[in-house]
C-alpha cells in the first residue's frame, strides 16, 4: 500500500519526535507485576513503539515468542512468578530478536549467559529505558537491519 505525501510527512515528523529513533519498534513485554507492565506500556507508547503484547507468565511469553514473527525487541523481567525468564530469552536469541532484561534482583550470570543483552535495574527512568532499548536494537545483525523500513527504529 502506498502512502501519500501527507502520511509520509506525518510519519517522519512522528519518528523524529520520539526518543532514540524507536518510532514503530514492535516490542513484546514480559512482566508479572500489572502496575509495572502498565507503566512500561505507557513509556513505550510515549517512545512511539508498538506494544505487541504483555505476558505475565513464562508459558504465555514462550507461546507468543514462538508463534509471532512480528516482534522487533522484547523487555523481559528476569523473575516471573518465581520462574526464571531464561527459556524465553533462549527462544528470542534463537530468533535473533534483541531483548533487554529488567530486574530488581541480583544480576547473577546474565551478562555471561546473554552477552548481547543489556540489563535495566528497577526502578529506572523512561530516558534510561529508551537509551538501552535503542542501543540494544542497534546491535541487530546486519541482515536484520537491512530489512528495516523508513521511520523504523534503526
Amino acid at each position: 500500500m502506498r502512502r501519500t505525501a501527507l502520511e509520509n510527512g506525518l510519519a517522519n515528523a512522528s519518528a523524529s519526535a520520539h526518543p532514540g529513533g524507536l518510532y514503530g519498534l514492535r516490542v513484546f513485554v514480559v512482566e508479572d507485576e500489572a502496575m509495572v507492565a502498565m507503566m512500561l506500556e505507557d513509556m513505550l507508547a510515549d517512545f512511539g513503539c508498538i506494544v505487541m503484547g504483555v505476558a505475565g507468565t513464562v508459558a504465555q511469553a514462550l507461546e507468543r515468542v514462538t508463534t509471532s514473527s512480528m516482534i522487533d525487541a522484547a523487555i523481559l523481567d528476569v523473575n516471573i512468578g518465581g520462574e526464571k525468564i531464561f527459556p524465553v530469552a533462549d527462544a528470542l536469541t534463537e530468533r535473533e530478536v534483541p531483548f533487554v532484561f529488567s530486574t530488581g534482583c541480583s544480576l547473577g550470570d546474565l551478562a555471561e549467559r546473554y552477552p548481547q543483552s543489556q540489563t535495566l535495574a528497577k526502578p529506572y527512568l523512561p530516558e534510561t529505558l529508551a537509551s538501552v532499548l535503542a542501543d540494544c536494537c542497534r546491535r541487530l545483525p546486519p541482515h536484520l537491519r537491512a530489512g528495516a523500513t523508513a521511520g523504523s527504529f534503526l
